[in-house]
């Protein structure tokens, strides 16, 4: 069977701050600018998760879009939407990971890869933060 990839999008609308609190104020505002503003600002993101398959000859899925979703939904949306993500994420608080679109990219993969059945792979999460930005995992095999 040919292998294809399939992509979902959700959205959610969350905040973040980038800050260190390790830093001095001073030190905060030179390297994160605005995004450091101790009230954050929000986003209303779109994450897009791609798995990569060989498709089912009887259903012609890579992965029924149901479970793929129900994944998303306990992931993703649970997790993050309408969250202010420093502050309701824990591998976020402050001390922890800089909510960063690349962070965010990497907190998704890391659960979903554990949730797909074999031989389904996750290829790519992208957490687009607007319209002109965006971040992308692949995975340790594809950094470079």
């Amino acid at each position: 069977m040919p292998t294809v990839s399939l992509t979902r999008v959700v959205p959610f609308a969350a905040a973040h701050r980038y800050f260190r609190p390790e830093w001095p104020v001073e030190r905060n505002r030179e390297v994160f600018g605005a995004c450091t503003s101790e009230h954050g600002h929000g986003h209303t993101y779109e994450c897009h998760v791609t798995v990569t398959g060989p498709m089912d000859p009887e259903t012609g899925m890579v992965m029924n879009l149901r479970d793929v979703d129900v994944i998303l939904e306990e992931e993703v949306t649970r997790r993050l939407d309408h969250k202010f993500v420093n502050y309701d994420v824990p591998e976020f608080a402050p001390g922890g990971l800089i909510p960063t679109g690349e962070a965010l990219a990497v907190f998704v993969w890391q659960r979903v890869v554990p949730r797909l059945p074999a031989p389904v792979r996750l290829v790519r999460v992208r957490i687009q933060e607007d319209r002109y930005l965006y971040a992308e995992y692949a995975g340790e095999e594809h950094a470079g």
